[in-house]
């Protein structure tokens, strides 16, 4: 494997690290070494610099011994155990070298040989093979066994996944593969059948890799030490020369990765071992799904037009930004400074998200900017602000290992975060207790060695019913940290939320008709939860503590099912609550932890794109701070703050808000209620889009800038548990110019001048103005390989692991009072169910990424999915199309019949913009942050026979503006060719 810009291998120790407060010192081949108790031979002979051949074990999988090729011999013990099972003791002496045991190895690789290809020479894993290797340090030269008996070498490949093969004829049984499914993954899609010589892999039960329950996380190819299991990318284009370190540009939890290049093309994306979010795993659109960044729909060439009802025209960066700045000079000498702004990207870098903000600010004049957290996790910012004093999570994602209860609300994270997942489910494994609070039946509540204690299949929209009730059963049956709250809490909140909770009408017998969950599996999950035990007692409790225990961890994840309702934020607060009153805050194991679904989600907010709030999440209307920006930045900041996101559409549809720059959000597919965001965009006069492909929102622009991809950046990306990490160039951007450089352009035309040359300079400005940030920079990152806010002189130097250890960022916490206030979106006769949404586990948000590559094999169009019982009421079978109809649309998926849902309770993804999923969702929003209620819309379903009116419509539109590009493309080539 290629290591860090250079091509020193990683150093793979054969087995996994031990923590031990002991240490063991012993002797191997005449050296002194010491390692942890526990530690294996192996491992503590090759950290010595000793190394011991071996083909089954590798650090990231427990030691497995069946190779015997890191036999050893240990001086008073009979026979050549295997380093790798064999742990070390104190005054131990190892010989990993003897001529005995050459002449064993010398056997063991013959016998491996004697049944493989001996293809080295045109194998697409030569230079890349451990068998091959260990051929070679164990000195075979010759194969005494001919190929005369029974073999492998005629077995039947296979291919079909459209990322790897599996070649059975190069397998040597070790095992790895599947272990890698078990222990990494978890998903326990490989085994091994048949025994003896008729032993081999198989995916479920003898079936090929994509009719089997293999979810491409790539866990096996990676493990795989010949080329049995070998990325497609490698077999054609041959083996990558060189490697950058980079991060992720899927989800939030922002893995590691090792882009493997050839030139400046990619040759496969390998899960980065050092990477503090992954630890070395990945999942399929991260793994696999890159291939979008170099597709034929990428438009590398700006354009504009007067009209989105006129062809494109390919223009040069020049004229395209200079037309952007005079439309926008124009409006605002028409209209006023507020009648222009910006949106600023999650998928950008933080530097890049910094400057738009920067831009809107200094050079717009106005504080017209937002980001798409509006639209997922603003509750999280201010519910989470209110109450700890900070707007982010708690924890790093390694802190799940020491959980002993983990509560999932709201969130899929099998689909969503899979390499999170990942690790939750490995600690379930070990003996965590789970509770899952989702309107579904998700994966996580019975799934492959994982079960749920406790599934509140609670009705949509009845998230704080629940959590409030959690906390009525925990503080009126006294399984509550009192000691943890009166040292930690406000007197006068705590008092006060005490009162309300324990009211009778907070109780879960009185919630249990609203939310649809059974009072008694309230109670036992309550007491699961603060006790540990279903059945747990204060006196069970206090009992415990007495006789040297202690509470157990209990650990809160919560995604988008929490945040996107009218009471989104209240809900957080809820669940805030919920951890402090059981102690459950400041240390490994517990905390609260939103999951955020894009890969910079966490960083747009920290660079300052909401309207009210600078870098750092410091208000606006703070003149201290403001004078600070004001002397850095060389303007006057406006004080007051400026339109969020739906702001900005209903000042477009009274004619006052006039023109957007959008950087790397697709509003038009993911915004609710998608026929008043595309009215509001037909009444601006200049938008300007800012993509990699013309998305939906490109479709009513009027400037395209064309944007560059994850591999064609420099900068840093924030995951969800605060960790920032590196972004480094694999290949220069395809249109020449930068997402940061076509800011500075555009600054510049406006009159405010931006002279960066670099990224990094824009980092030191946010680390000089930023506190959280103070002692964040590029060299420390390169150095430590991520660090995590607040990283500054009062933190250790990679910053901050775990929130809140002493005290809450905002001194004592706050206990909020959580009323229960039932939702506007009510079923009624005429919209009988009710409708929630999320995601899918090939494709990512509004796919326009996953859609342009082979996960799209998977997950081809969005579906309604609805309980056998509506379906039957309504005369609808499986697979048959349906039209969904609400107050704010009409649109027609085609039907999945499920018990997964509940009745009353259908559901769909938003992964392909035909499906018009935002058609339907209303304009209803959380109370405090506006964003939106996607997870509960009254609907009808019942059988059709032909497409939406707006499906219909958005197909003929789609179409136009298709040709457009095309025709715009064909222009250019005909001047450019001359003919």
């Amino acid at each position: 494997m290629l290591s860090l810009n250079d091509s020193h291998p990683d150093h793979d120790l054969g087995t996994p690290a031990r923590e031990s407060a002991q240490t063991v010192t012993l002797t191997i081949d005449g050296v002194e070494v010491s390692a942890p108790a526990g530690t294996s031979v192996m491992r503590a002979a090759i950290d010595a610099g000793i190394e011991v051949p071996k083909l089954c074990a590798t650090d990231s999988l427990e030691p497995f011994g069946s190779c015997r090729l890191c036999l050893v011999e240990i001086d008073g013990r009979r026979g050549t155990p295997a380093s790798c099972t064999t742990p070390v003791e104190a005054g131990m002496s190892v010989r990993s070298q003897s001529p005995r045991l050459a002449k064993l190895r010398k056997g063991v690789m013959e016998l491996y040989i004697s049944d493989h290809p001996l293809d080295c020479l045109t194998c697409s894993a030569n230079g890349d093979c451990e068998l091959q290797d260990m051929a070679g340090a164990v000195g075979l030269r010759e194969v005494r066994y001919g190929y005369e008996g029974r073999n492998h070498l005629e077995s039947k490949k296979d291919e079909s996944n459209p990322y790897f093969t599996y070649d059975a004829s190069k397998c040597i049984v070790c095992n790895r593969c599947v272990r890698a499914c078990e222990e990494t993954q978890g998903t326990f899609a490989l085994t091994i059948s048949g025994r003896g010589f008729e032993s081999r892999v198989s995916p479920g039960m003898d079936e090929p890799f994509m009719e089997s329950e293999c979810v491409s996380c790539g866990a096996c190819v990676s493990a795989c030490p010949t080329a049995t299991l070998q990325e497609k990318t490698v077999i054609e284009l041959g083996m990558p020369t060189k490697s950058v370190t980079t991060t992720c540009a899927y989800c939030g939890v922002g893995c590691g990765f090792k882009a493997e290049v050839k030139g400046t093309e990619v040759i496969r994306m390998t899960p980065w071992k050092d990477g503090k979010a992954n630890e070395g795993h990945s999942c399929v659109k991260g793994r696999f799904a890159w291939g979008y960044a170099t597709h034929k729909d990428r438009v590398t060439k700006p354009m504009i037009r007067a009209r989105i009802t006129d062809p494109w025209r390919e223009v040069s960066w020049d004229e395209a930004i200079g037309h952007a700045a005079s439309e926008f000079k124009r409006l605002q000498a028409a209209f006023g400074t507020n009648s222009i702004g910006g949106i600023t990207s999650s998928r950008c870098t933080n530097e890049e998200t910094y400057l738009v903000q920067k831009l809107v600010r200094a050079a717009f004049g106005n504080n017209n900017v937002d980001t798409c957290a509006r639209v997922c996790h603003s509750p999280t910012g201010y519910g989470l602000g209110q109450t700890y004093g900070t707007s982010a999570g708690t924890q790093t994602f390694k802190s799940v290992a020491k959980a002993d209860v983990i509560m999932v609300i709201g969130a899929n994270p099998s689909e969503a975060h899979p390499v999170f997942a990942s690790r939750m489910k490995r600690r379930l494994r070990q003996g965590a207790r789970l509770i899952v609070v989702d309107p579904r039946r998700i994966d996580l509540v019975a799934g492959a060695h994982v079960k749920a204690d406790f599934h509140l299949q609670l009705r949509p929209g009845t998230n704080v019913a629940v959590v409030t009730s959690l906390a009525h059963v925990i503080v009126t049956e006294g399984l509550d940290d009192a000691a943890y709250v009166a040292e930690r809490c406000d007197d006068k909140s705590v008092q006060q939320w005490r009162e309300f909770v324990a009211r009778p009408e907070n109780s879960p017998e009185a919630f249990e008709r609203e939310t649809g969950v059974p009072a008694a599996l309230v109670r036992g999950a309550a007491r699961l939860y603060a006790s540990g035990s279903a059945n747990g007692t204060a006196q069970s409790l206090a009992d415990a503590m007495a006789a040297g225990g202690k509470r157990p961890n209990g650990a809160i994840y919560y995604g988008l099912g929490v945040t996107e309702h009218s009471q989104g934020s209240t809900a957080v607060m809820a669940i805030a609550n919920l951890a402090m009153v059981t102690g459950n805050v400041g240390r490994e194991g517990v905390g609260v932890n939103p999951l955020r679904g894009q890969n910079n989600v966490q960083g747009s907010c920290d660079m300052g794109s909401f309207p009210h709030e600078l870098p750092g999440y410091r208000h606006i209307g703070g003149a201290e701070v403001r004078a600070q920006f004001d002397q850095a930045w060389g303007v006057t900041l406006q004080p007051e703050p400026g339109l969020r996101i739906p702001n900005m559409f209903d000042a477009a549809l009274a004619g006052e808000f006039k023109g957007l720059y959008c950087q790397g959000e697709d509003i038009v597919q993911s915004d609710p209620d998608t026929q008043h965001v595309s009215s509001a965009l037909q009444a601006m006069e200049c938008v300007v889009v800012q993509d990699i492909f013309l998305n939906e929102t490109a479709k009513y622009a009027h400037v395209f800038l064309p944007g560059s991809s994850f591999l064609e950046k420099d900068g840093t990306f924030t995951n969800a548990e605060r960790r920032i990490s590196r972004v480094r160039k694999v290949m220069p951007p395809l249109s020449g110019v930068g997402d940061w450089e076509a800011t500075v352009k555009l600054s510049n035309a406006l009159g405010y001048p931006m002279a960066y040359t670099h990224p990094e300079q824009i980092m030191q400005e946010i680390a000089a103005l930023t506190p959280t940030f103070a002692g964040v920079s590029y060299e420390k990152i390169d150095r430590l390989g991520s660090v995590q806010w607040p990283c500054n002189d009062s933190t250790a130097e990679a910053g901050t692991d775990i929130m809140h250890v002493d005290r809450f960022v905002r001194g004592k916490g706050r206990f909020v009072i959580t009323q229960y206030v039932a939702t506007d979106e009510k079923v009624t006769r005429k919209f009988p169910l009710l409708l929630t949404t999320g995601r899918i586990l090939s494709q990512y948000n509004v796919g326009a990424q996953t859609r342009r590559t082979f996960n799209s094999q998977w997950h081809d169009e969005d579906r309604l999915e609805i309980h056998p019982q509506d379906a039957l009421d309504r005369g609808v079978k499986d697979g048959d199309w349906v039209g969904i109809t609400s107050r704010a649309g009409e649109t027609v998926l085609r039907a999945t019949l499920t018990e997964r849902v509940q009745p009353g309770v259908v559901y769909t993804t938003f992964h392909f913009p035909e499906s018009g999923a935002n058609v339907i969702t209303t304009d209803s929003s959380d109370w405090a942050t506006n964003c939106p209620e996607y997870k509960v819309t009254a609907v009808q379903v019942m059988p059709v026979a032909q497409p939406s009116t707006w499906q219909r419509a958005y197909k003929d539109f789609n179409e136009d503006q298709e040709r457009f590009l095309a025709d715009a493309r064909l222009g250019a080539a005909v001047t450019v060719t001359g003919k």
